[in-house]
Parts: C-alpha cells; sequence; structure tokens
C-alpha cells in the first residue's frame, strides 16, 4: 500500500513548461485514471512517479518522502509498447528481474537460485492467464498475451504502485474487455494504487475509483508551451456521468486543437 502526495509540483524543460503547479493527495489502494489531450504531460508525470524524470520544483512524495530519484520495486510499470525482450521465452522475461537482482553483472543466475526465481516467474504468469505459454517467446504471442507478459514482470516484485501508460491502446475490444477484467482483478488482490494513463474516457471512468483531467487552463498559440498542465478535474467516480463525461471530452478536444 502507498500513497503519494503532491504539493506545488512543476516541471519544466528551460523555458518549457509541461506540468504546472499540481497538488493532490491520493489514498493507498485509489486507482486513478488520467485523460487529456496528447502533450499535456501525462506521460511525464508518470515518468517522475517512475522516477526517471524529477520535478523542477514542489514537492512529490511516497508516504510522506521525497519519491526515490530512480526506479526501484515500490514501482511497476507497463507502456503501450511491449517492454518484453524478445529473445527470452515468457518465463525468462519475468525471471529477469529476480536475475538481475542476484547477479547485477551477469543477469544470470543458477541452481537453487535460479529454479526458485523460475518457480516465482511462472506463478506470477499463472496469476495473468500464462501458464500455458512460459515456454514461449513474445513473437509468438497475441498483442493481449504481451501485455499480459508485461504485467507479469511489473508485479512480479511486489510494488506498490503500478503505473499504466496507455496499456490498452493497441488491443482490439475483444481482449481490450478481458485485460479491463485482469487489471481490475490484481488491483483488488494485491492491493495496488494504480495510476493510468488512457485517451479513451468511457475507459477512465470505467476502471478509476477517481479520473483525473490535465489540461492547459492558459494557451498562447504562439507559444504553446508558454504554459504548463493542471490537474482541471478530480472526479470521484463509480458511475457513467454521462453529462460529466461529455463536457470533459469537449474540453480535451478543444485543448487539443489548440496546441496543434
Amino acid at each position: 500500500m502507498a500513497t503519494i502526495t503532491m504539493n506545488n509540483l512543476w516541471k519544466e524543460y528551460g523555458k518549457d513548461v509541461i506540468l504546472e503547479n499540481l497538488s493532490a493527495h491520493v489514498q493507498s489502494g485509489e486507482f486513478v485514471t488520467i485523460v487529456g489531450a496528447s502533450g499535456c504531460g501525462k506521460t511525464t508525470f508518470l515518468k517522475m512517479l517512475l522516477g526517471t524524470e524529477s520535478q523542477t520544483r514542489g514537492e512529490l512524495l511516497l508516504d510522506g518522502e521525497p519519491i526515490p530519484a530512480e526506479p526501484d520495486q515500490t514501482r511497476g510499470v507497463v507502456f503501450q509498447r511491449y517492454s518484453v525482450l524478445p529473445h527470452l521465452t515468457a518465463v525468462e522475461n519475468v525471471m529477469l528481474a529476480g536475475e538481475l537482482e542476484s547477479s547485477r553483472y551477469w543477469g544470470r543466475t543458477f541452481g537453487r537460485k535460479r529454479r526458485e526465481l523460475q518457480q516465482q516467474a511462472a506463478a506470477m504468469l499463472a496469476e495473468v492467464g500464462l501458464e500455458s505459454a512460459a515456454g514461449k517467446y513474445p513473437h509468438e504471442l497475441s498483442g493481449g498475451m504481451q501485455q499480459r507478459l508485461a504485467l507479469a514482470q511489473a508485479l512480479i516484485k511486489h510494488p506498490r504502485i503500478l503505473l499504466l501508460d496507455e496499456p490498452f491502446g493497441a488491443l482490439d475490444p475483444g481482449i481490450r474487455k478481458d485485460m479491463h477484467q485482469l487489471v481490475l482483478k490484481l488491483w483488488k488482490e494485491k492491493g495496488l494504487t494504480i495510476f493510468m494513463i488512457t485517451h479513451d474516457l468511457d475507459e477512465g471512468f470505467l476502471l478509476g475509483t477517481r479520473l483525473w483531467v490535465f489540461d492547459k487552463v492558459r494557451l498562447d498559440p504562439q507559444a504553446p508551451l508558454a504554459y504548463g498542465a493542471k490537474i482541471t478535474y478530480d472526479l470521484p467516480v463509480g458511475k457513467d456521468d454521462r453529462e460529466t463525461l461529455d463536457t470533459i471530452s469537449t474540453r480535451v478536444d478543444s485543448t487539443a486543437r489548440s496546441m496543434n
């Protein structure tokens, strides 16, 4: 379980402002879905949570302490583009984190340690519905199966926070529905705190307990990066609020046109 706190958080690259003055508190076990126009800093924010980007000013806290400045086992991540390694089987992909931890330079274990990692990886593959695909290579798996494998990779170290960057955007509707059910199951069973970026508002309302909209309140058409995005909506969800959804959709589309 993990809590995240943001106090007056900014992210800038020189004179380009990506995010400005974000303040929010996320309780352990919440599922936060994030929507907004392309280029509004959603992925940058996720990278800040992961530790591969740092804030320019303000605070980003994990359980009251500055969030670690590099990725660690407290946070798992799944991207839209599959992060699996093509030359490793499914079980080897899931074992990799443990092998790198045990053998930093060789990235490979032997004997009893390797058998333990294989057992742990096989158990995780079973949790995501891939027990029969342990010996297959990524090119032998469908898109949905590859995302299940990416989830297994992200969860093998038992993170408290799961970061999802449009993980289902490339999947067809049927497989996408199956992945929704899987993520909700894992979230509930493991007590995860989840942040998920999506371009699909219906998906955001369906999966999240809370929906954030990243939007630029101030826009200068001559200097689109002069101002950053803020959290303009912070909504508890749990029902299909069509009026709110339509309002957000109209606002996001308007921002996207202004930025292009």
